[in-house]
């Protein structure tokens, strides 16, 4: 007997979650709906592996405090370095440059799948979760990136989100980037500092413009207070810089008296600004080609406040919210924020070829949005029957053939069926069935078996029954949980029973 001391510890990896089958049966059906608004886009499926040379991640990596830059890293017998991928877009541009001469242009694809950050965990923030995207490479003028908006409005609402439950908010990075040229932020030796600014900005919604300043300033501590929680380093703006970027985020609202005469220079300074114009003219097209398709501001809105943490964003940058107060896994009811976003990013393909390559695309998390899905009630499973239990009540290899053909032909009806495979007796096979939450037990004992005979057990109608029927004149009544049939006529009874468990479903039962 092993000795207790060596037994190991089973325990899951921080930051990482195991799933049941209800999570997987809803993560399904909820990217089957999504895969059907992609396709009708006129986009075509595609993937890549989870792991890329390093080098072709490139230096976009989100979270550049951390060891190996945010991503889980490893090296090859032949001393290349390899990577986890930490989105699905750089292992697209890579695949795409690769193979860019057999491909259409544009090309227009989604793929899904797992994603890894080595980051540190928390609340929401794990080290692997799912991500699918759509992508258009190829195409230089915006109308890609409105398409892009309006496929995001169209996936909430096949979801059945309802208008006013969500919207599609667009900014443009080159705005932003002329927001940090008129403060004096502009040229390769300030990437890391307007990286910082960007994150910030992005933190609007969480720690709102109070919040958003400290982060741009000297930095904010996480309790409110000095010494309250850990504390963030901040981009080092001073109060003016960081009062006008907020205003232009928020439409020039929440400045102090004291900091406007300040901040209306620096807007001076924004409309002389080439980049920033030519960014709000992209945004006033995307807005005119929304509308003429029919998606108004109550499904697509142009946003300031949109950043998109990533810094290969070259253009517009768009995300999907959802406004509906919803329950958080506490029971709180909050608003639950952004459930997925993207943009263009003209330089990721380009890296590989040396060309420019224009592209766009979003992602959406499937985790996060499950979770809204599931709490807003749009996510019903109850169709997934569980299976048919047929109890093995003698264990000799006759009795088990028979056992087996029995489950074999309820399968061939295409009935979710099964042998029960374990050691215990009938009652606590009945009690297993229960657990599994399976509709019908099949019984057969050496009686039954002579006479070619089954017991059919409906463990559905024989719980209510149970719970709910006092009366003797109403168990008679009531539907049989239990009859015996002959073998021949196993499958249509059991579908008979089937047939009513769905019935009493649809009436609410």
């Amino acid at each position: 007997m092993a000795d207790k001391s060596e037994k190991m510890k089973a325990r899951l990896p921080r930051g990482l979650v195991d799933r049941g089958a209800e999570d997987i049966r809803a993560v399904e059906k909820m990217m089957a709906t999504i895969r059907s608004v992609y396709e009708l886009y006129g986009f075509e499926p595609v993937d890549q592996p989870l792991i890329e040379y390093t080098d072709a991640l490139g230096k976009f990596l989100p979270d550049q405090d951390r060891p190996n830059e945010g991503v889980f890293s490893f090296q090859d017998d032949d001393d290349q370095w390899l990577s986890l991928r930490y989105d699905l877009t750089a292992p697209m541009a890579r695949f795409v440059a690769e193979n860019f001469e057999r491909l259409p242009k544009p090309y227009r694809s989604y793929r899904s799948g797992w994603v890894f950050r080595n980051e540190k965990p928390g609340p929401g923030r794990f080290r692997q979760f799912m991500q699918f995207d759509a992508d258009t490479v190829g195409t230089p003028g915006v109308a890609a990136d409105a398409e892009m908006a309006m496929m995001m409005a169209d996936v909430m609402e096949a979801l059945g989100i309802k208008r006013g439950d969500y919207i599609i908010r667009v900014n443009n990075r080159k705005v932003l980037d002329g927001v940090l040229e008129a403060i004096g932020l502009g040229g390769d030796e300030n990437a890391g500092r307007r990286l910082q600014v960007l994150r910030a900005i992005d933190k609007l919604d969480k720690f709102g413009p109070e919040g958003v300043k400290l982060l741009l300033g000297k930095g904010r501590w996480d309790g409110g207070k000095e010494g309250e929680g850990d504390f963030t380093k901040g981009a080092g703006l001073d109060e003016v810089q960081a009062a006008f970027i907020v205003a232009v985020v928020l439409h020039n609202q929440h400045v102090e008296a004291g900091l406007k005469n300040d901040v209306g220079k620096w807007n001076r300074v924004l409309e002389a600004n080439p980049t920033a114009e030519a960014g709000f003219a992209e945004l006033k097209e995307i807005e005119a080609l929304v509308l003429a398709a029919g998606y108004g501001p109550d499904r697509i809105r142009i946003d300031p406040s949109v950043v998109r943490g990533l810094e290969y964003y070259t253009g517009p940058v768009y995300e999907a919210e959802l406004l509906a107060e919803i329950p958080n896994e506490e029971g709180k009811i909050v608003r639950f924020g952004s459930v997925g976003g993207g943009g263009r990013y003209d330089g990721l393909v380009s890296r590989f070829r040396g060309e420019p390559v224009p592209a766009t695309g979003f992602s959406i998390g499937v985790s996060r949005l499950m979770t809204a899905l599931k709490n807003l009630g749009k996510l019903d499973t109850s169709d997934v029957i569980a299976p048919v239990v047929v109890l093995t009540m003698d264990k000799d290899t006759d009795s088990l053939g028979r056992y087996q053909k029995l489950v074999a032909e309820l399968r061939a009806a295409g009935i979710r069926s099964e042998m029960y495979l374990g050691g215990a007796g009938m009652k606590a096979q009945l009690k297993y069935a229960d657990r599994r939450g399976s509709p019908v037990a099949i019984i057969q004992g050496g009686d039954e078996r002579a006479k070619g005979e089954v017991q059919i057990k409906d463990l559905i109608e024989g719980a209510r029954m149970s719970a709910e029927i006092v009366d003797n004149a109403e168990w008679r009544a009531a539907r049989p949980a239990q009859v015996t049939v002959a073998e021949s006529d196993l499958v249509g009874e059991v579908k008979k029973i089937l047939a009513a468990q769905a019935e009493e479903r649809a009436r609410g039962k």
